[in-house]
């Protein structure tokens, strides 16, 4: 597909994204969250060169299936080289040292990544932070949440992706919403 196949709604998406530095997407399956997320980082790194680095932080099946097959699927999103942090501990170190636009991890795996630049002494890469399914960083308490904060600084570009963001009260939305603003808007 190309990208003239987009939808009036997913190009407002991409240029909310390219425009807001931090951002959340909060729309239904199935109404191209990934695909806008792709086209806007091709835009950032190769149009506009705000971006070097992306990392997505997915769920395992969709880190491994879906972000490669939709950026497979986009004539315009193809060039994005994309390396899948996933597998045995090697694996995904062969995967961090690859050289790529975009890195896609599963949330499991973010504790150890890292862990993985502070042990090997490699300031944080990521310029640009992708979380699809940001309601799974809903608990402020989960290593998880607490792994991502600590890079947050050196974050300059962050995205939400959600159909659900605040499935059990404001303290979900509180924890989601102070990755992406760093508790600009609810508090901290």
């Amino acid at each position: 597909m190309e990208r003239a196949d987009l939808h009036g709604y997913q190009n407002f998406c991409v240029d909310y994204i390219k425009s807001h530095p931090e951002s959340m997407l909060l729309l239904d399956m199935g109404l191209g969250k990934t695909v806008i997320s792709l086209t806007a980082i091709a835009d950032l790194i190769y149009d506009r060169y705000e971006v070097s680095r992306v990392l997505v932080i997915a769920p395992l099946r969709v880190a491994k299936n879906v972000w490669p097959e939709e950026r497979a699927s986009w004539e315009h999103t193809r060039p994005l080289r994309m390396s899948v942090i996933t597998g045995t501990s090697k694996q995904r170190e062969a995967a961090v040292r690859a050289d790529a636009d975009v890195y896609v991890i599963n949330r499991e795996n973010v504790c150890w990544l890292v862990r993985w630049f502070e042990t090997e002494k490699i300031r944080w890469p990521f310029d640009m932070v992708v979380i699809d399914e940001l309601s799974s960083f809903k608990n402020h308490q989960s290593l998880r949440w607490k792994a991502l904060r600590k890079v947050r600084p050196m974050i300059r570009r962050i995205v939400g992706l959600t159909g659900t963001p605040a499935s059990n009260g404001l303290m979900d939305l509180w924890a989601e919403m102070c990755l992406i603003d760093r508790g600009e808007r609810l508090g901290r």
